[in-house]
């Protein structure tokens, strides 16, 4: 199978992505073949606890929370426009991935005025505890991991609700699991079905699109829960912080999708559909 195209992808302009590099991630899409990167950088206007991140991002931290800093909008649309020029034989999409989107409207819809962009995800990377917020490895040593789950599911409907959504795909339905804790029964989704449905529902109801990331390669229960819930389409992401991880995953999920129902767009830049 090819390549589809790569819908989340990081570089340098992601203040976590240490290892980033546009451009050598360009050339990476050449070498393996991969025809479509939509270089999705962090937008995190969410404070959050730092937990074990302080180690890496010390600078960024005051009290224990970390105030991830602002992208640089000028520098990426150039250097987006840059490696056009470079690689003419590569679609690059330029986009953003936005945590939080339904709790930051305002500051979003300032940030989408300053530039055209081809992509945004929605992204639930925190969720609030008492007066401040954390991600999910933060929360698991003091929460039971099912708990952790159904209230990160819960918000889901939540993101997509209401009249302003300012992203077209919902990245990693299933990020938690990343950070699953060891101590804990495995992950099942049919442990979580009921409230998994539900927010396929919810997404599917205001037709946004799904995102099957490839990171932790999305359960295909889950992507067969999508269909059944009336989702019609969906995209791939390696989620790369460096070059050498683009693409990583991309076609074994495709596959996934395809036994699914799933197929190709005429053009490889929108998301597959279903039928």
């Amino acid at each position: 199978m090819q390549y589809p195209a790569d819908s989340h992808v990081h570089s340098e302009w992601s203040w976590d992505a240490l290892r980033g590099a546009m451009d050598n991630t360009c050339a990476r899409a050449i070498e393996i073949g991969v025809p479509v990167i939509a270089f999705t950088e962090h937008v995190d206007f969410t404070p959050f606890r730092a937990g074990d991140l302080v180690e890496e991002f010390d600078h960024l931290v005051t009290d224990g929370v970390l105030h991830a800093p602002a992208l640089d909008v000028e520098g990426y649309l150039e250097s987006v426009d840059r490696c056009r020029t470079i690689y003419p034989a590569l679609r690059i999409l330029a986009g953003l991935e936005v945590g939080q989107p339904h709790r930051h409207n305002p500051e979003l819809a300032a940030l989408l005025a300053r530039g055209p962009f081809d992509r945004v995800l929605g992204s639930l990377h925190c969720l609030p505890d008492g007066e401040e917020f954390a991600e999910p490895f933060e929360l698991f040593p003091h929460y039971p991991a099912a708990a952790v789950f159904r209230d990160y599911l819960t918000e889901i409907p939540r993101m997509v609700a209401g009249p302003e959504r300012l992203f077209d795909i919902v990245s990693h339905i299933d990020y938690p699991v990343r950070s699953w804790p060891e101590g804990a029964r495995p992950f099942d989704p049919r442990e979580y079905e009921d409230e998994l449905r539900h927010a396929l529902n919810a997404i599917a109801a205001v037709q946004l699109v799904l995102e099957v990331n490839a990171k932790v390669p999305l359960d295909e229960t889950i992507l067969r829960w999508w269909r059944e819930e009336g989702g019609e389409r969906v995209t791939f992401g390696s989620d790369a912080h460096e070059p050498g991880a683009l693409g990583k995953g991309l076609r074994t999920v495709a596959a996934m999708a395809e036994s699914q129902g799933f197929h190709p767009d005429a053009r490889p830049e929108e998301p597959w559909i279903l039928g």
